[in-house]
């Protein structure tokens, strides 16, 4: 009798610190993968649109060549980002060295989820707000190199970021003005 009593216990523990152990150990694969030193942009350099960051003297960035685990329920943060030319996403974007229309669903992904390119043009499925919206990946929000011409002087991106055009936010129902919000996404 107390083998049956103390059995589902023990599997209960188990597998609650066997959750617990996969749950941190997916953060933790991921870390920095060194320092960038900020430079403060050239007067009016840094363009603020979408509250964007600028970066400033002196502070160290963390810069990241990887990115947490891809599944069928990837936890990120979504960011606004402007992929038209003159705007706040610095250079054209990475998959085909165009600008592109902020009134289409698009996306950037942080480097490691850019993965070189491989995603490019494919459609990724983005849940937030009790809604979900197909986006194509287009660009990569550089989690490597930052504070530039080509990064409009802006820090380099965290690891976790779905950077979506106007059209993405818009699909969820929620205010560019929000600025951040969590998600989870996919591929298709």
């Amino acid at each position: 009798m107390k083998n049956q009593i103390y059995s589902p216990t023990l599997a209960l523990i188990l597998f609650l610190l066997f959750v617990a152990n996969f749950s941190s150990g997916e953060a933790q694969s991921c870390k920095p993968s060194g320092k960038l030193k900020g430079k403060k942009p050239p007067p009016g350099q840094c363009n603020r649109i979408n509250d964007s960051d600028c970066c400033e003297e002196g502070k160290l960035y963390d810069t990241y060549k990887c990115s947490p685990t891809v599944s069928s329920h990837t936890k990120a943060t979504l960011t606004v980002n402007c992929f038209e030319e003159n705007c706040d996403g610095g250079a054209p974007s990475e998959c085909d060295n165009k600008y592109h229309s902020d009134d289409i669903p698009i996306v950037a992904l942080s480097t490691g989820w850019f993965n070189k390119k491989s995603r490019c043009h494919h459609n990724i499925t983005i849940h937030g707000n009790g809604r979900s919206v197909v986006a194509m990946v287009v660009d990569e929000c550089d989690s490597t190199a930052g504070c530039d011409s080509d990064h409009d002087y802006q820090p380099p991106c965290p690891n976790n970021i779905v950077d979506g055009s106007k059209a993405v936010w818009k699909a969820l129902g929620v205010s560019t003005d929000v600025g951040e919000l969590p998600i989870f996404w996919a591929d298709n």
